[in-house]
């Protein structure tokens, strides 16, 4: 039986709890560390620094947002208080004084360039508009203008642009510079002089260019091509912000040929910067932009208003295209810039071959045309031309088959293109560095239904399984010839539905003198072709005994 403890000892057992306890809590405040209970609490629902961030938030928009907003709601105040009438004043007046405005506000730009480099910066803009605004004002929102040759309001205006320009390259600001460039194209419109529109545009795609390269803003070069094509475009519709009316230009044919010089010069663009940079999302983004910015524009004038040469300059497209895939690729092996200008080129030359030749001849043409695309894809080693070649090859086909009509000896073409795909592909795989054989199957796969189906299609009844028959011992010759059993395999499916087509078509569907000569000569075929594999499969026993030997 146990003795129960005395209750001095149980006292002096939870005295020393305690004090241990207290060491413990000394020596975790000493060490900083946390209880268990405190590193089990959640965090909290609201930040402990959401006050910060408010008030952050609340100086950005206060000193950043306030400034943008204010001065663009003043510039558009002073541009309403120039468009009154000023009636029984000078039709000079409202310009006067909206270029005093202007030298005051450039004036509070220039002194506030150091203690507020933002507020500087977004006076100057809001100068540079409303300087160029109350040029306009001289021609322009007044029904007595002071100058009322648009001529020299055009030549006002551009000096202005030029001033902007100056101003802006020299703050290195390329909101500034975008904005003076976007005034040089609102120019070139106002002059409504073809030529000039035309000149002016490629000289500000060079400007474009050149800031993008020497100070390296590569969103401008989007923006700029954005513009270009936008400008050329509004043009073509009559410029109906001016003219009111909204119509498709006729003259002067020249223009399309500019289209291509605003292309070259964006291609410059990326072309000549340092070609150890990466293409990233901005330079695909500008690529894409260029190609579909100026060959949807040329594309659309050819064919709504300048047909007369459409040809040519389709095929001048094709040449410009396809010589800037090349000179990416030579430069600096270029992915991105080479496909994109690749596919343009292909796609211009589809276009010219289409509008040069009547249907269904064109298919015939562009069936050859995937040959060229795949030759120079292997140069390129670009799995993505490779891929996009055949896909569009596949919708030829189709369409051939649905807008053709009627079948001729002339598909055949199709079914030789395939073969030569997949033989160049298997030729120079090493070069694109396949890792798989889908690309090429896939041709085969076309040739071998595309040879049966037409020669079925034009080939008189009785005479198609001979012909069958014949594409199957041209399958073996290839086989041999080239070494590759892929073309035993097409040569082993198409016998095998000439047998099918003699036994169910031929027995009952053809004279008695042809269902002779199919039957003969398709026994004949298929025993020489026994005897064939007899020898392969003895020839091959021999090597193995050598081998084990």
């Amino acid at each position: 039986m146990s003795i129960p403890p005395d209750q001095s000892d149980i006292q002096q057992i939870v005295q020393y709890v305690k004090n241990l306890e207290a060491r413990i809590s000394q020596i975790e405040a000493r060490l900083k560390l946390e209880s268990e209970a405190e590193e089990d609490v959640l965090p909290p629902l609201i930040p402990n620094d959401v006050a910060d961030k408010a008030d952050k938030l609340e100086l950005h928009i206060g000193e950043y947002w306030f400034a943008k907003v204010g001065i663009v709601v003043f510039a558009v105040g002073i541009a309403f208080l120039l468009t009154l009438p000023y009636t029984n004043l000078s039709p000079a007046l409202p310009s006067v004084l909206g270029f005093f405005i202007v030298a005051i506000i450039y004036a509070l730009s220039y002194y506030l360039r150091a203690s507020s480099t933002y507020l500087s910066r977004y006076l100057m803009g809001g100068a540079m508009v409303l300087l160029y605004f109350t040029t306009m004002r001289l021609h322009f929102f007044s029904p007595e203008p002071a100058v009322n040759s648009r001529l020299l309001e055009t030549l006002f205006l551009l000096i202005v642009v030029i001033t902007n320009l100056t101003i802006a390259n020299y703050r290195r600001s390329v909101y500034l510079v975008g904005l003076s460039l976007t005034m040089g194209y609102i120019t070139a419109l106002i002059s409504e002089n073809p030529y000039f529109i035309f000149t002016l545009i490629t000289l500000l795609s060079a400007l474009v260019v050149y800031f993008k390269l020497k100070y390296r803003w590569h969103n401008l070069l989007i923006f700029g091509t954005a513009l270009t094509y936008l400008t050329h475009c509004l043009w073509f519709l009559n410029n109906p912000f001016l003219s009111k009316t909204v119509a498709l230009v006729s003259t002067p044919h020249v223009n399309i040929l500019f289209i291509l010089v605003y292309a070259l010069i964006f291609a410059m663009g990326n072309f000549y910067r340092n070609k150890k940079l990466p293409e990233n999302n901005t330079l695909i983004i500008s690529t894409f932009l260029n190609c579909g910015g100026a060959y949807g524009l040329f594309l659309i004038e050819t064919l709504l208003r300048f047909q007369q040469h459409f040809t040519g300059a389709h095929l001048l497209a094709s040449i410009l295209f396809l010589s800037l895939a090349v000179a990416f690729w030579v430069r600096e092996k270029s992915r991105f810039s080479t496909f994109f200008y690749a596919m343009l080129g292909y796609g211009a030359l589809s276009v010219a071959i289409i509008w040069q030749f009547d249907k269904p001849d064109y298919f015939i043409w562009l069936s050859w045309q995937s040959i060229v695309v795949i030759s120079t894809a292997i140069w390129f080693r670009s799995k993505f031309i490779i891929f996009a070649n055949f896909f569009i090859y596949a919708i030829l086909f189709i369409a051939y088959l649905l807008i053709a009509g009627k079948v001729s000896a002339v598909s055949l073409s199709f079914g030789v293109v395939a073969l030569l795909s997949a033989r160049i592909l298997n030729w120079q795989k090493h070069r694109l560095e396949l890792k798989t054989e889908f690309m090429r199957n896939a041709y085969l796969i076309f040739a071998f239904f595309i040879f049966p189906y037409a020669l079925y299609q034009f080939v008189p009844g009785r005479f198609v399984s001979l012909s069958w028959m014949g594409v199957t011992l041209l399958y073996y010759a290839l086989s041999l010839i080239l070494h590759n059993k892929k073309y035993r395999w097409l040569a082993l499916a198409t016998l095998l539905i000439t047998v099918l087509r003699v036994f169910l078509v031929d027995t009952t569907g053809v004279e008695p003198i042809f269902r002779v000569i199919s039957f003969l000569a398709l026994g004949i075929v298929l025993i020489i072709i026994s005897v064939l594999y007899a020898r392969v499969r003895a020839k091959n026993i021999n090597t193995e005994k050598n081998e084990k030997n």
